[in-house]
């Protein structure tokens, strides 16, 4: 399954070019859909999608929470409205109280959400979504916390609808999600994911003047 889908995106740009094949993109034009990125590579992915479009677009920053045992397992995700939410299943497998998850996630809040809302958006908030059309992006994913972070986030401004585009993700990520978005436009669903970067053959990481750049384009 791993040397079927390996490498079978060459770049973003790749992923965008593919995407907009399976994108309304003449809705997303004409009813001035909103993009929101959820990580650097996802901005990138934006910053593709919507060339020769006015939409705008922006960054919803997020941070996980892993577990005290073990610095690598995520076992909740806090956005940067301090929205949280947390794997159950994790949570009780690990004995873990709920007074570390909230305390971890304040921590990250105020210790790096805020520091890029300053460095990446000039101290501004994330945008009001009420009554718009939302089309969450990302480059790929493993777990799935962060595009559910995203959607309660979005979600509890009471958008006119919200959608998902992302080129390639697990498949049960793809089953968790589908009954909280109006649609999600996918290129593959891997049922063995391992990680997003296996499935592209180039995904260089962005600097931070890349990023600010992108987000001055939107």
């Amino acid at each position: 399954m791993l040397k079927q889908y390996k490498d079978i995106l060459l770049n973003r740009e790749d992923a965008a070019t593919k995407l907009k094949d399976v994108l309304p993109m003449c809705d997303i034009k004409e009813e001035k859909w909103e993009f929101i990125a959820l990580s650097h590579g996802g901005l990138e992915l934006v910053s593709h999608l919507t060339k020769n479009l006015d939409n705008n677009k922006n960054i919803l920053f997020s941070e996980k929470v892993c577990a005290p045992q073990n610095a690598n397992c995520e076992i909740a995700r806090v956005s940067e409205t301090e929205e949280i939410v947390i794997n159950e299943d994790l949570v009780a497998a690990f004995e873990i109280q709920y007074d570390y998850i909230y305390g971890e996630a304040h921590r990250k809040h105020e210790e790096k959400i805020l520091s890029y809302i300053y460095q990446y958006r000039k101290g501004r908030h994330f945008p009001s979504l009420t009554k718009k059309t939302v089309l969450l992006v990302d480059e790929g994913s493993e777990t799935g916390m962060k595009m559910m972070s995203a959607l309660k986030t979005v979600l509890l401004q009471k958008p006119k609808a919200v959608y998902i585009a992302v080129p390639v993700l697990p498949r049960d990520v793809l089953e968790l999600l589908e009954p909280y978005a109006d649609e999600i436009f996918f290129l593959y669903d891997i049922e063995d994911y391992v990680e997003t970067s296996l499935y592209y053959k180039e995904l260089n990481k962005l600097s931070d003047e890349d990023v600010e750049k992108l987000l001055q384009e939107g």
